[in-house]
C-alpha cells in the first residue's frame, strides 16, 4: 500500500496515478472517457490513501450535494421498505434526494466502507439497522459529513428507534399475566455479526421470567437468523423438547409466520395448546391473528430524517428519540391449558 500523505490532494492521486488532473477527476467521477485500468489505478490510490472527494472538487455548488445516503441491510423485508417510505417523505418536503447504499452481505459491506471516503456524494449519511463497528466508524468519520441512525441504539450518532426493552417487557409481561410460565424466546440475530449480545428484546424476555421468579432454561432460548423459515425450524426445535413451552415470544412478527407454520403442520392449536407473540404488528400479521406488540416504521424513518436535516441545518437535535410501542390482542394468545398451569 502507497504510504499516505498528510493531506491528500486530486493533485496527489493524480501524480501518483501518472495521469492529468483532468483524468483523475473524470476517473473518480466515473465519467466516461478513461480507459478501465487507468479508473482502476485512480480507485486503488484514492482508497488506499483514504482520499476524500470534497463537494467543491466535485463542481457541486455551494459544496453541497443536495443529497441523504442512506445505508441499509437489505430492501426486499417489509421493514426496511416502510422505514424508506418515511425518510423518503421528509427528504422530498425539503428538496432532498436520497442516494441509497444496501450492504447485505459481509463483502458488500466490508467493499462500501472501504470505498466510501473516495465517494464523498452526500451531505449527510443515515445509517438504518447496521449496528456500525469501530473500524466503520472511523471510516464514516473520514467524509465529514453529518451522521444519524435508525432503527436500533447507535451510540455514537444521534438516533431514533423504539425501546426494544419495553417492546419485550409487553409481551412477555402479557404471557405471564395469562399464566403462562414455560415461555419459550426465538430471538432474531445477524448472521453476519460475530457478537450479539442478550439485550433490548432478549434481555425483557431474560429480566421478566426473573422477576417472575422463573428460572431460565437455556433450551427455551433460541436464536436464529432474521426471517419465517428460521422461525420455522427455531418452532420445530422447541416442539422436540420433552417438556414443550406453552407460549412462546418471537423477536419479530416475521420469525412468528415461520413458527405458526410449523404448528399449524403438527397440528397444534394456536392458542389452545400454545401462545405465540410477536413483535412489530406487519401488515400480514392481522390477516394471521397473530397477537404483536405496534411499532410506527414509516414514523421512525421520518423522525430519523428529521435527525439528519436537523444536522445539515445546524440546529439542536436530541441525542435519542424513542417513539412508543403498544400490545395489540388477537387470538394467537391465551391462557394455558390448566394441566399446564404451575403455581408461581
Amino acid at each position: 500500500m502507497t504510504e499516505k500523505p498528510a493531506a491528500v490532494t486530486m493533485a496527489d492521486i493524480a501524480r501518483l496515478a501518472g495521469v492529468s488532473m483532468a483524468t483523475t477527476s473524470r476517473a473518480l467521477k466515473n465519467a466516461p472517457g478513461v480507459a478501465p485500468a487507468t479508473r482502476e489505478r485512480v480507485h486503488r490510490i484514492a482508497e488506499d490513501l483514504a482520499y476524500v472527494v470534497s463537494p467543491e472538487a466535485s463542481g457541486l455548488s455551494g459544496g453541497s450535494t443536495g443529497r441523504i445516503g442512506v445505508v441499509i441491510p437489505s430492501l426486499s423485508r417489509w421493514f426496511f421498505g416502510e422505514m424508506l417510505e418515511g425518510i423518503e417523505s421528509v427528504l422530498s418536503t425539503r428538496g432532498l434526494d436520497l442516494l441509497l447504499y444496501r450492504i447485505g452481505d459481509p463483502r458488500e459491506r466490508a467493499d462500501f466502507f472501504r470505498r466510501l471516503p473516495a465517494r464523498r456524494k452526500v451531505d449527510a449519511v443515515l445509517v438504518v439497522g447496521v449496528p456500525v463497528n469501530d473500524t466503520e466508524q472511523e471510516r464514516l468519520a473520514l467524509i465529514n459529513v453529518a451522521i444519524a441512525a435508525a432503527g436500533g441504539q447507535y451510540a455514537p450518532y444521534p438516533y431514533t428507534s423504539i425501546d426494544d426493552y419495553a417492546a419485550g417487557r409487553q409481551a412477555v409481561d402479557h404471557l405471564l399475566f395469562l399464566g403462562h410460565r414455560r415461555i419459550a424466546m426465538i430471538d432474531a440475530i445477524d448472521p453476519n455479526e460475530t457478537s450479539w449480545p442478550v439485550d433490548g428484546r432478549a434481555l425483557a424476555y431474560t429480566e421478566a421470567l426473573g422477576e417472575a421468579g422463573i428460572t431460565l432454561d437455556d433450551d427455551l432460548f433460541v436464536r436464529v437468523p432474521w426471517g419465517p423459515v428460521p422461525g420455522a425450524e427455531a418452532m420445530a426445535r422447541l416442539l422436540s423438547l420433552r417438556e414443550p413451552p406453552t407460549a412462546v415470544f418471537t423477536h419479530s412478527d416475521e420469525i412468528a409466520f415461520g413458527a405458526l407454520r410449523t404448528l399449524r403442520r403438527a397440528g397444534l392449536r394456536v392458542p389452545e395448546d400454545i401462545s405465540v407473540i410477536g413483535v412489530d404488528d406487519h401488515p400480514l400479521a392481522e390477516q394471521l391473528d397473530l397477537s404483536t406488540v405496534h411499532q410506527d416504521v414509516r414514523q421512525q424513518g421520518e423522525s430519523a430524517a428529521r435527525l439528519a436535516v436537523g444536522l445539515l441545518t445546524g440546529g439542536p437535535v436530541p441525542g435519542q428519540t424513542l417513539l412508543p410501542t403498544h400490545l395489540v390482542l388477537r387470538g394467537s394468545t391465551g391462557p394455558p391449558r390448566r394441566s399446564d398451569r404451575r403455581p408461581t
